[in-house]
């Protein structure tokens, strides 16, 4: 499925985004602010894809159209939090150069929408370092209700612990507000 957005494509990532997703999976602020350590070698890179984006229903490259180039990715997962098969898990990642240009916000109300619309999700969730405030903008701009921090949630790759802020919007508040979150 491809989704297309003003200014973005969300369309299913392919083998032949492995130098664009490495480029940016290899600076070192963009895995930190989720915990996950920066790729060392395109080939650490093609192993995660296969992992975790190939094939994968619901997981999308997010490309800039003015550029044609490959800049992100945004996902729902069945959230690991939740006994509920309708619950799904929002989350992404963004090349650096793209961070403050409003893109991470349109595709995530993209993808929110499609959540909702397409895989009828009960509830979308998704959560950040209480640190990372360029996270937790996008979520408040989408639109999602705060449902409390856990403390010393989560070991980063470097073996920090952070704090964690969950956030979470139903059906039912999406219905709601579909017009103002609307893509």
């Amino acid at each position: 499925m491809i989704i297309e957005t003003e200014r973005l494509i969300l369309r299913p990532i392919e083998e032949k985004d492995d130098k664009d997703i490495f480029e940016y999976s290899k600076v070192r602020t963009v895995g930190k602010n989720a915990g996950w350590k920066p790729h060392e070698s395109i080939e650490e890179t093609r192993e995660i894809m296969k992992e975790l984006f190939l094939g994968k229903k619901g997981i999308f490259g997010i490309v800039v159209k003015e550029t044609n180039r490959l800049v992100g990715t945004i996902g729902l997962i069945a959230d690991p939090a939740r006994n509920n098969d309708g619950a799904k898990m929002l989350g992404y990642a963004l090349a650096e150069n793209c961070w403050g240009h409003g893109y991470m916000t349109e595709a995530a109300k993209a993808v929110i929408h499609y959540g909702f619309t397409i895989l009828e999700a009960d509830i979308i969730t998704i959560n950040c370092y209480t640190h990372n405030t360029r996270s937790e903008r996008v979520i408040r701009n989408c639109g999602f209700q705060y449902e409390g921090t856990l403390r010393e949630c989560q070991n980063d790759f470097e073996g920090e612990v952070h704090d964690c802020a969950f956030y979470s919007m139903t059906a039912g508040e999406y219905e709601a507000k579909a017009e103002e979150i609307k893509f």
